[in-house]
């Protein structure tokens, strides 16, 4: 699949256009210095005048991290998911929203996987990090039960993870980041729970991906994740050893 950039309307063009003018003022004081940075890196590519270009975006990242985008039709398999990562391929898709829809979607459309997720892509920890998560899925790719520990992984740390910077709150997670309501939830909402980083914690902590968050987690740095691979990485053969033996005995 494709970008067919030829197809987009003036309609697609002008949603873009309020999408990111409201985020980006709306990030000024919530998103880590990391994104905000990254974002600035992809100014001439990535920006609120028009719908970006893949392969201008490609070139930027491949030069940067090693990393492209991959046009997808939406959600795909977990396993199809954590095996681009493994490439350094991040999956887009390249459908907008509408105007009706500004606030919320049920699948992420191409403004969140796009402004939420790729600007950190040029982040060599982040990408690392990324590419690691896909690499462990692979990996484990037998295991039900070791894919839904990364799947958690992913969901608190990529897609709503938060960041302690300077002593401040701030937001890395593209689900956050990409969100009008969820990145202002996140400050005014006094009955969210957020603990500190664990990864033990965060591999049994349940999500629903259909409603508001009100569980996060909070790294001191991307370097903090990297740290705790190791317990990861353990966590992940005990879970598909268990599978195995629960297989085996099912079997007899």
């Amino acid at each position: 699949m494709r970008q067919e950039y030829d197809k987009y309307t003036s309609e697609d063009f002008e949603v873009w256009k309020i999408l990111f003018n409201r985020q980006i003022e709306n990030l000024k004081d919530k998103a880590c210095e990391d994104y905000l940075e990254c974002l600035s890196d992809l100014k001439e590519v990535l920006n609120a005048d028009r719908i970006p270009k893949f392969e201008e975006l490609d070139a930027a990242l491949t030069a940067t991290t090693g990393w492209s985008i991959e046009v997808v039709p939406g959600l795909i398999p977990e396993r199809d998911f954590f095996n681009l990562l493994a490439q350094r391929r991040f999956c887009s898709s390249t459908w907008l929203r509408t105007k009706a829809q500004l606030d919320y979607l049920e699948e992420p459309d191409m403004f969140h996987d796009i402004f939420g997720h790729v600007p950190l892509l040029m982040n060599e920890e982040y990408a690392d990090f990324m590419q690691a998560i896909g690499e462990l899925g692979m990996r484990h790719t037998n295991s039900d039960e070791a894919i839904l520990q990364l799947k958690r992984l992913y969901w608190f740390t990529i897609e709503f993870g938060l960041l302690r910077q300077k002593g401040d709150l701030k937001i890395y997670g593209a689900g956050i980041i990409s969100s009008f309501g969820e990145s202002n939830h996140i400050f005014e909402n006094k009955s969210i729970n957020i603990d500190s980083f664990d990864m033990i914690s965060v591999l049994n902590q349940a999500f629903i991906n259909s409603e508001i968050q009100t569980q996060y987690f909070e790294v001191e740095s991307f370097q903090q994740i990297y740290n705790s691979m190791e317990s990861l990485m353990g966590s992940l053969i005990e879970a598909e050893k268990m599978e195995k033996k629960q297989k085996s005995r099912a079997s007899r």
